[in-house]
């Protein structure tokens, strides 16, 4: 089948929850450097100010604003005291060995997706790979060992600059569909439960305005539950705030996603000025897609 279109996903809180692992090492390492157990709406609206992708610098942060807020006669650790904390609540042994030795968080994440919903969107003709703020050890062991795919396209820690700098996701289009992007290519869409997600999408289209560019957004999964659809609500609104140009109730629903569809949707959406984040206007853009 034709190549329709290249889909690049966040890894964390989209094919994989994060609740329990990423999250919870958060608040642990944050306890113990402050003695204050910040809750998972404090990270969310942490994450909401779109610069915070990595998590230890989240964390280092999160430490600095308890002391200074709460006038605690505390030392703030250095950088690499927290990575270590993190890394032991994460991985609970040495990232850099093999996997069976690990005890740690890392063994909590429950997946959102698994081998067969890649084969299936590359079945419908879209390109796909991987753009994540994780460690390479942690994203190789979930898209490799717990999903089973083989040498998936992936950009990792390290690999480029943090997110919302958009040379990653840039650097691996590139990888996939040949050096020039612009308007001859088939559209790139970004999946990012995140708003530096979002901004990662925006600054690509400043760097290559000619490419057609879609930054997807989805609410974390511990926003999915009925109990929390006004946080879900509220969070989502924040995602199209940011310029979310599409929100998806399910990861599932790119099952029969068409890009091309996507923008000429879009683009007769903001025409309308009827781009909207309410539950009732996000089902009406899911359905035009198809």
């Amino acid at each position: 089948m034709k190549n329709i279109g290249l889909i690049l996903f966040d890894i964390d809180g989209v094919i994989r929850s994060v609740e329990n692992s990423y999250r919870l090492s958060l608040k642990k390492t944050v306890y113990k450097f402050s003695g204050w157990e910040p809750s998972y709406i404090d990270i969310d609206n942490a994450k909401n100010e779109g610069i915070w992708n990595n998590d230890w610098d989240l964390s280092l942060e999160l430490i600095k604003r308890c002391i200074k807020k709460d006038n605690l006669n505390l030392k703030i650790p250095p950088r690499e005291e927290i990575v270590k904390c993190f890394e032991e609540f994460y991985f609970g042994g040495d990232p850099n060995k093999d996997s069976k030795y690990w005890s740690g968080y890392i063994t909590n994440e429950e997946l959102l997706v698994d081998k067969k919903f890649f084969d299936l969107i590359q079945g419908n003709g879209i390109i796909w790979g991987f753009v994540s703020g994780a460690e390479s050890a942690s994203a190789k062991f979930v898209l490799e060992k717990r999903l089973g795919l083989k040498s998936p396209p992936l950009i990792s820690m390290g690999d480029a600059p943090d997110k919302p700098d958009p040379k990653g996701f840039i650097k691996l289009s590139k990888k996939l569909l040949g050096d020039k992007l612009g308007s001859s290519n088939i559209p790139i869409g970004y999946v990012g439960d995140t708003i530096a997600d979002i901004n990662t999408v925006i600054n690509a289209k400043k760097e290559i305005p000619s490419q057609k560019f879609i930054s997807i957004g989805i609410a974390p999964p511990h926003l999915h539950s009925k109990s929390r659809i006004k946080e879900r609500n509220s969070y989502e609104k924040n995602l199209q705030n940011a310029g979310a140009d599409l929100i998806l109730n399910s990861i599932n629903d790119l099952k029969s996603i068409n890009l091309a569809q996507v923008l000429k949707n879009i683009t007769c959406l903001r025409k309308m000025k009827l781009l909207t984040q309410l539950r009732f206007g996000r089902e009406i853009v899911i359905n035009w897609i198809y």
